[in-house]
């Protein structure tokens, strides 16, 4: 098995550390119905949040140590997009060192592939290139000693698996001061793809996390989408949870005299760059849901509790289905942009995440917790 490679975990730019490769711009990795600007050239900036600053990546040691087992690698300027595919043409993709999962391509019964994941780049304050969607994990951990650490810069620390059965990426981050340390493993099977997250804590003082791993499927759109198997579960209505790739359309819920620029700030007191105001006055609407095939059309932020572990989201417009599933996790993430967007548009996408933001998850002192999400394709 191959060794970590030390120099990603560095905050600092080790002269060794720099990639040889060449690298290639974001329009040729993504598909070009996810570059919604046309001045992507090949000396374009690193694609994410301005604020966030990642040691370069040397895209030939990540393929050197850590090839053959279905795995390539491609350098993006700073960045680097891992590739897992399977034989039976399932295909998934990773940025390091944010951890964003960009696409995910599922084998269907008709033999072809169809993409999941709702990905869009598009152009930042100052001209460069931002990703919005995705999969991507979200999450912060705080103790009463003062310590807040939320894991940003990933390593690649092993790859296992092959290209018959199943593939699976470790990355790995830990906090400064070496207390905390958290495992994300990305794993590509035949028909799923999941998303599990491992922090254990080396602390004398326990940990409170709280956060989720968001996901953005994409849908023809909202109006041709429902989500089965939320029936009897509670529910509160509350402001967008802002994350580092988040999507989220303008003015969403302002019809419903809601702010849009209010999120979880409570809870991430300085979390990424996007706005997390918080306004203590704000009611919750708590409630249960009675539809067993939720109508997703109309705008809607909710958190749910005591949901099964496995819920279906159908898409008529695509004829399509993905089945999410949860472990560790005791809350699910539903929001919806509305129906009044272009169909297979920007904003043609549902976003779930299975979550802690309405109660953190405990980590005692010396112990470890893990939470998983699942995407299932029962289209093959």
């Amino acid at each position: 098995m191959a060794a970590i490679n030390t120099c990603l975990l560095s905050p600092n730019i080790i002269s060794g550390c720099l990639s040889r490769s060449r690298r290639k711009s974001i329009s040729s990795i993504f598909p070009p119905r996810l570059c919604s600007y046309s001045s992507l050239t090949r000396n374009i900036s690193l694609p994410g949040v301005a604020s966030i600053s990642y040691p370069p990546i040397d895209t030939e040691y990540l393929e050197s140590e850590f090839s053959g087992h279905g795995v390539t690698f491609t350098g993006v300027n700073d960045s680097c997009v891992v590739r897992m595919a399977l034989e039976n043409g399932s295909i998934a993709n990773l940025m390091l060192p944010s951890g964003l999962i960009t696409s995910y391509k599922a084998q269907m019964w008709h033999g072809g592939t169809m993409e999941l994941l709702h990905t869009i780049v598009s152009e930042g304050q100052n001209g460069s290139p931002v990703i919005e969607g995705g999969v991507s994990l979200a999450c912060n951990c705080e103790n009463d000693e003062g310590l807040s650490w939320s894991p940003s810069s990933w390593a690649l620390h092993q790859v296992k698996g092959d290209p018959q059965g199943s593939i699976q990426v470790e990355l790995i981050c830990t906090s400064s001061d070496g207390k905390i340390e958290a495992k994300y493993m990305v794993t590509l099977q035949q028909d799923i793809l999941t998303s599990e997250i491992k922090v254990s804590n080396f602390g004398m003082a326990s940990l409170r996390m709280m956060g989720s791993v968001l996901s953005h499927l994409t849908v023809s759109t909202p109006e041709a989408s429902y989500a089965v198997g939320l029936q009897g579960s509670d529910f509160f209505s509350k402001p967008p949870f802002l994350a580092n790739f988040s999507l989220l359309p303008p003015g969403f819920g302002k019809r419903k005299n809601q702010a849009s620029n209010k999120s979880f700030g409570k809870i991430f007191s300085s979390w990424g760059t996007k706005n997390q105001n918080c306004d203590d006055t704000e009611k919750e609407l708590e409630g249960e849901e009675t539809d067993n095939y939720k109508h997703l059309a109309d705008e809607m932020s909710k958190i749910y509790k005591s949901t099964p572990r496995n819920f279906t989201l159908i898409d008529r417009g695509r004829r399509n289905s993905v089945v999410v599933g949860r472990d560790g996790f005791k809350e699910v993430y539903v929001l919806s942009p509305g129906s009044r967007h272009e169909s297979y548009g920007r904003y043609s996408y549902i976003c779930v995440g299975q979550a802690a933001l309405l109660q953190p998850i405990v980590i005692e002192s010396q112990s470890e917790w893990r939470g998983k999400q699942s995407l299932h394709n029962p289209n093959m």
